[in-house]
């Protein structure tokens, strides 16, 4: 029988991209979004119900016509700037829709979920790499939401037996290597899609925030993930929950860090136009690297990335953006991650 799968903010990048993966792995994805951010195109491997986490009613209708057994929770205001400016609306919306949810999941005997988490938690990290014991001291709202939410979910799954997975991931990015979804946000606050739009010429000059950083280059450095290697993390985490396993709180990124000036680099080498960018004064709380340690996501979950070496990231993102691609280079690159292996681009 097949198992059905909700998926909060099944019409966003990441949870988009997750229904596929859910749907080739043999789930169907019952995606239930708002459409505040999300595309309704985007949702082509299941049902799409419109609706809000906050109504709780509206979730429990949905779970039971669908006989939910499973949660993956990807619904929430995801923009850290906009959660300075409005931090009332995000703790509503992420940690009041939370609650909702797992209210609905009680009431509807759900006791599995995913939830998506973020590096956010951890705000400015005292060491690198950063393991899944480094202190959560969040500095946004939006990571003070998202750690509210662990809290929440934990708290739950002592009083009920709850089983949870938290994926914490790094900086997602992208895009489906097959040309079926893409990265949309309005605004876009991404590095990788702007600089994009910037060597395409659509819209103003990127702004580098921080060159004079204490990293090799003076620029920010940060762990990005391809959102395909991040949707196969959560098929292996629901796999995991539904097996019994020990409730898990875990990293996901590569364990090596690329900056920003290297990133801007990279664009021009594969596809020949070179961003258009600014520097910048640095952005208040802007913390100089921010990499995962991957120990604990490869040996519980056997999580490896597949397709988050850059070179792929861009050739992936880069058409849907209109961009060109420069023949593909035939050797191999060696990289280092932060763990001080010498490796080749896809960290293994």
């Amino acid at each position: 029988m097949t198992v059905s799968v909700l998926v909060t903010g099944g019409a966003g990048f990441i949870g988009s991209h997750s229904c596929k993966a859910l749907a080739r792995a043999g789930f169907l994805p019952v995606s239930l979004d708002n459409l505040r951010t999300g595309h309704r195109d985007a949702v082509k491997w299941g049902p799409l119900e419109v609706a809000d986490i906050r109504d709780r009613s509206a979730v429990e209708e949905v779970m039971r016509r669908h006989h939910i057994r499973v949660v993956m929770h990807f619904a929430a205001a995801a923009y850290v700037g906009e959660s300075v400016e409005k931090p009332l609306f995000y703790y509503d919306n992420n940690v009041s829709g939370t609650i909702s949810l797992l209210s609905a999941m009680r009431n509807c005997g759900v006791n599995r979920i995913v939830f998506s988490s973020s590096c956010a938690t951890y705000g400015i990290p005292e060491s690198q790499p950063i393991r899944e014991v480094t202190p959560q001291r969040p500095i946004t709202p939006y990571g003070r939401s998202k750690l509210w939410c662990e809290e929440i979910i934990r708290d739950a799954a002592r009083a009920s037996g709850l089983g949870y997975a938290m994926l914490r991931y790094f900086n997602a990015c992208g895009a489906d290597p097959e040309g079926s979804l893409r990265e949309r946000h309005d605004p876009e606050t991404h590095l990788i899609p702007l600089a994009l739009m910037s060597a395409l010429g659509d819209g103003p000059r990127l702004k580098l925030f921080g060159t004079d950083y204490a990293t090799p280059d003076g620029s920010c450095i940060r762990d990005y993930v391809h959102v395909s290697d991040l949707a196969e993390a959560h098929v292996r985490a629901l796999r995991y929950i539904l097996a019994g396993q020990e409730n898990l709180a875990v990293n996901l990124g590569t364990g090596r860090g690329l900056s920003n000036l290297e990133i801007l680099r990279a664009v021009e080498q594969v596809t020949g136009l070179a961003p258009r960018w600014d520097p910048a004064p640095r952005r208040p709380g802007d913390p100089p690297e921010l990499v995962a340690d991957t120990h604990l996501a490869r040996t519980t979950l056997g999580f490896r990335p597949r397709l988050s070496d850059l070179d792929t990231i861009l050739r992936h993102a880069a058409p849907t953006f209109g961009l060109p691609l420069r023949e593909a280079p035939h050797q191999e690159t060696a990289a280092t991650d932060r763990t001080g292996e010498v490796g080749h681009d896809i960290v293994a």
